[in-house]
């Protein structure tokens, strides 16, 4: 007779996040390593810097977006950042266990995802693979605010795209614009991380450990604030995805 307390772990789903995270890093920060490490031609075409910053965020956002719209996110959600799981568990969206298991997968896949940007040689080292870490002159409170706002705002309308079923299905196209202008304003500051598991791969490949505790406190933060500003929302969001609303809903609902 089975045991129907028995719960099964989601292991297609950790999976599908831990290839999602590692794209991310791996897309992502390539493009950081192509607009600002030294030797780029990129440099000479587009010389100013703000541009860049306006563009390399663009395009990360794009990665994500894609990677919601691709196999992982109607797999697994598309999650790829620890906050994000974290507002769908508090929000009860999410099982404890399987929210767990998504963490801890974004994290290996962040960590994976960057290995590889070791090939980028000198030109990868001079920007430390893409690390988020604190801009010179300004205080560890600016950075930590930093993060907070921006997580804050990324969070907060994530919910609201979710919350509101006639601009649900755009939600993954909120994020070019949206990271586009946080890393054109912020990245100076704190690098604009948003996702511990985006700041975890190239610190560990790199060294660099900086404020380390800020690319996790700071989006935490962000995301709790985020989540008590937008709270009236919570019950308008049905399923623990940021697309294919439909796809594996039984999985993610909490129960």
């Amino acid at each position: 007779m089975k045991n129907q307390n028995v719960k099964f772990l989601p292991w297609p789903q950790f999976f599908s996040e831990l290839v999602g995270a590692a794209l991310l890093v791996l897309v992502g920060l390539s493009l950081v390593i192509v607009m600002f490490g030294s030797g780029s031609p990129v440099s000479r075409v587009l010389p100013g810097e703000g541009l860049r910053r306006l563009i390399t965020g663009f395009l990360f956002g794009t990665t994500g977006a894609l990677i919601a719209l691709s196999p992982v996110g109607k797999v697994s959600g598309a999650h790829i950042n620890p906050v994000v799981t974290l507002g769908f568990w508090l929000m009860r969206k999410l099982d404890g266990s399987i929210a767990a298991g998504y963490i801890l997968s974004q994290l290996a896949g962040g960590i994976i995802g960057a290995v590889p940007l070791v090939v980028w040689g000198s030109m990868g080292r001079s920007v430390a693979y893409g690390a988020t870490l604190p801009g010179e002159g300004f205080t560890t409170m600016t950075v930590f605010l930093g993060e907070v706002i921006t997580t804050f705002a990324m969070v907060s309308l994530l919910v609201i795209f979710l919350g509101f079923r006639k601009i649900r299905p755009f939600t993954p196209a909120l994020f070019p614009p949206l990271y586009s202008l946080m890393v054109w304003a912020e990245a100076p500051i704190s690098g604009t991380s948003t996702n511990p598991a985006r700041t975890l791969g190239p610190a560990v490949i790199s060294g660099q450990w900086q404020g380390w505790w800020i690319y996790w406190a700071g989006p935490v933060l962000g995301a709790l604030l985020a989540l008590l500003a937008c709270s009236f929302l919570a019950k308008r969001i049905e399923v623990a995805k940021l697309y294919y609303f439909d796809s594996n809903r039984d999985l993610l609902l909490r129960r």
